[in-house]
């Protein structure tokens, strides 16, 4: 495969949900970069995205140019259209505008209250490509799929169908999300963890090609702390974490993104 040329930069990834409005978005992300530079934490040896909520973006985008924090851009969902009559939502040409890197596309609370299914989500991950967006694909399986099909069947196969007409040189980022593991308190095991990643990254290799794969960076999530975050980034096939809960908490995100200092990786 000849992948140990490359070397993928862990992305620390914190989806604030619906949680903090812009002015405590502001503060929260003056807090998180003040905690870092007290720890002495390195930019660049880790990549750090927060995804906050559509009304927060501008504010956020304005202080990150302000005062150079070196955080990357998120949005939480992206509209498969363009522009037009589709009140409510929100064009991939706007997320752009604002300097967003990333969008989230396929998360499993869009998949169950939204009912996204595949063909919703291909759509959204070709919407942010045409815009320069990089998608951050969710795939996951419920406990009941878990039993139904097995480890990785489920994820597996939403991968697929998400990548369907992506070029191989495409820029994106796939997270793994067992649902049943989501807010459980309940994290999956990083045996658990690493298989699933193996398994998509030979998805990877399949729907794109063997560059694709070595070259992108497969996260996971679910009930990601501190506590557990170096025992998942040891793993070959985990290059990060998509982080929920613990990313609106500012000394709990800040020690996850220092995965590399708390414990020896």
């Amino acid at each position: 495969m000849g992948n140990s040329m490359i070397t993928r930069t862990p992305l620390i990834a914190g989806n604030w949900k619906m949680n903090l409005d812009h002015l405590q978005a502001v503060a929260f992300v003056q807090k998180l970069h003040w905690a870092l530079k007290d720890a002495k934490h390195e930019d660049g040896s880790v990549e750090v995205a927060v995804f906050p909520p559509f009304t927060d973006i501008r504010s956020v985008q304005t202080l990150i140019d302000a005062d150079k924090i070196p955080f990357a851009l998120g949005a939480q969902d992206v509209s498969a259209h363009d522009s037009g009559a589709y009140t409510g939502e929100v064009s991939g040409a706007f997320l752009a505008k604002l300097d967003a890197k990333y969008v989230i596309i396929g998360h499993s609370e869009r998949r169950e209250y939204h009912a996204e299914g595949d063909d919703v989500v291909s759509a959204k991950v070709q919407a942010a490509l045409k815009h320069g967006l990089v998608p951050v694909i969710c795939v996951g399986e419920t406990a009941e799929d878990l039993e139904k099909f097995g480890a990785s069947a489920v994820p597996a196969g939403q991968l697929e169908a998400a990548l369907k007409g992506v070029p191989a040189s495409a820029d994106i980022v796939v997270a793994y999300e067992p649902v049943w593991a989501i807010g459980s308190g309940q994290a999956a095991t990083p045996q658990q963890a690493q298989d699933v990643c193996a398994a998509l990254r030979a998805v990877l290799a399949k729907s794109l090609d063997e560059d694709a794969a070595a070259r992108t960076r497969i996260l996971y999530g679910g009930s990601v702390k501190a506590a557990n975050i170096a025992s998942f980034m040891r793993e070959p096939d985990v290059d990060g974490a998509l982080v929920g809960g613990a990313s609106l908490v500012v000394d709990d995100f800040a020690a996850i993104i220092r995965f590399e200092k708390h414990v020896g990786v």
